[in-house]
């Protein structure tokens, strides 16, 4: 059979990815992305240490990082991004510039890391109140909130699981009713921490009820990786994933302007 009319394949932009060694949700990153770009991932080598914040120091070294930057450049990644969330914040806000930097040089392509996506991230929505979702120990999830304090940023309320193993294993009905229990003050947005925790399809849902933009590791790294390279992420009614110029372009009002919902 003759398939030489077909007159692909289509050149493929790259977007590198350095995961921790436990990583299990490849398939959910590729879920933000659109056909035309391709992701190249590899991880930091194992080490036998359960998740905590001594996990999170060894996964974040800069060699480490120096080195799995190195292996994706062979695949001509146009930006590479460290998917890892409590291994970008564990050093704080000079830690994960520090990073950037480390893998910036080893490769010599732009770089970000999953918690420097999240502060791009709230600035994009103008949120400084968060609700924070995380599967951690609460030693790791008060890291989290002192990165997050360090940006500016208040944590009006948590819910954390307490896990250090499997986190890839959690339900989205855990991390719906953990978002719940979190959204307790006057939150701006929800952040569900760890790119080890699968959390695409619940955030739709969590959006509609709780009436404010959620945001997740995943979601944040892929969608701030994309916009580097001038590429919107893609994702059914997630409001960090709206493009308000298309949505004024398209759609016209049917209410009064002071009778519209929105996002605050």
């Amino acid at each position: 059979m003759d398939v030489s009319f077909l007159g692909g394949p289509h050149p493929q932009r790259g977007v590198g990815v350095v995961a921790p060694f436990d990583f299990a949700l490849d398939r959910e990153l590729w879920r933000w992305v659109p056909d035309d770009v391709s992701l190249r991932l590899t991880r930091t080598p194992y080490v036998p240490v359960e998740v905590s914040l001594d996990l999170a120091r060894l996964v974040s070294e800069h060699e480490t990082l120096a080195d799995a930057v190195r292996a994706l450049g062979a695949s001509e990644p146009e930006i590479v991004a460290y998917a890892c969330t409590s291994g970008s914040f564990v050093g704080g806000l000079a830690g994960e510039r520090a990073m950037c930097e480390a893998m910036t040089s080893a490769g010599e392509v732009p770089s970000l890391t999953t918690s420097g996506a999240l502060l791009e991230a709230l600035g994009e929505l103008g949120a400084a109140r968060i609700a924070l979702v995380t599967p951690y120990t609460e030693s790791v999830t008060q890291a989290l909130e002192e990165y997050l304090a360090e940006a500016g940023a208040t944590v009006t309320g948590r819910a954390f699981l307490g896990l250090t193993r499997h986190i890839w294993k959690v339900p989205y009905r855990s991390v719906v009713d953990m978002a719940r229990q979190a959204v307790v003050g006057a939150a701006d947005a929800l952040f569900i921490s760890c790119t080890n925790l699968p959390t695409y399809d619940a955030i739709p849902q969590l959006e509609a009820e709780l009436r404010m933009p959620v945001l997740s590791a995943n979601q944040v790294t892929m969608w701030a990786a994309l916009r580097r390279i001038g590429v919107h992420a893609v994702g059914p009614y997630q409001a960090l994933l709206l493009d308000p110029a298309a949505t004024v372009a398209t759609t016209e009002p049917t209410t009064e302007p002071e009778e519209q919902e929105g996002w605050t």
